[in-house]
């Protein structure tokens, strides 16, 4: 009765062992990527849209500031976004507050949505380590830094180009750019947007592979409305 007695404590104690590994190694598969604290990252990206693309997609909320027929929009700001060497831009590093609406005001000419400057500061900013005034402001000096090429300001016709096509007319815009400092972005054989990298203190340097780029041979660069 004692060796049986034994024998069963044993296979209990083994069986509560396997227990607490397995519920340790479902509980790891399930806990969150731990977050980027704010600050900590390589470089900043800016995503300038080009609004024709946008517009053109359905289930997209759209403005009449920026999709509206007549307006002649073209490339607008998407985002500075907080970039990794060799990885993702992290994305949502502190808890966010709405941005105060005389900042969203000030935001507009150059992000046509209030929402997305709201959307921004949520996914983007918070990983900056800067406050939204100080976030926004960087934002427009980063793109009033870039020239957009004449042949873009105001597209009257659809066009098909290559990806190189287009960072060459960005670097020959902006000859105090480094080489590799642009970068498009496409989906479904259509410029999406043209990816400008910067330093942490905006200056221009070029991108890592990390900030994506175009591999379709050519694409349809919209028209603007």
């Amino acid at each position: 009765m004692t060796l049986m007695s034994n024998q069963r404590s044993l296979r209990m104690l083994l069986l509560a062992a396997l227990c607490c590994i397995l519920l340790a190694a479902g509980s790891h598969r399930r806990r969150p990527a731990s977050t980027t604290a704010p600050g900590d990252f390589d470089y900043y990206v800016l995503s300038v849209s080009w609004a024709p693309d946008f517009c053109a997609q359905p289930d997209v909320p759209k403005t009449d500031r920026e999709c509206g027929t007549g307006r002649h929009v073209g490339f607008v700001v998407h985002g500075l976004w907080p970039q990794e060497e060799e990885a993702r831009s992290p994305q949502q590093c502190a808890p966010a507050r709405p941005v105060a609406q005389d900042i969203v005001n000030r935001m507009l000419p150059y992000m046509p949505s209030e929402g997305l400057s709201q959307h921004e500061w949520k996914n983007h900013g918070t990983c900056s380590g800067l406050s939204p005034s100080q976030y926004f402001d960087g934002v427009r000096k980063a793109f009033e830094s870039v020239k957009i090429p004449s042949d873009y300001k105001d597209l009257n016709s659809s066009k098909e180009i290559s990806p190189q096509e287009i960072e060459s007319r960005f670097a020959a815009a902006n000859p105090s750019f480094p080489k590799g400092a642009f970068h498009v972005s496409c989906h479904s054989n259509e410029l999406q947007e043209v990816r400008v990298c910067f330093t942490k203190d905006l200056r221009p340097r070029p991108c890592s592979g990390s900030a994506g780029e175009c591999h379709a041979q050519t694409i349809t660069m919209r028209q603007v409305q």
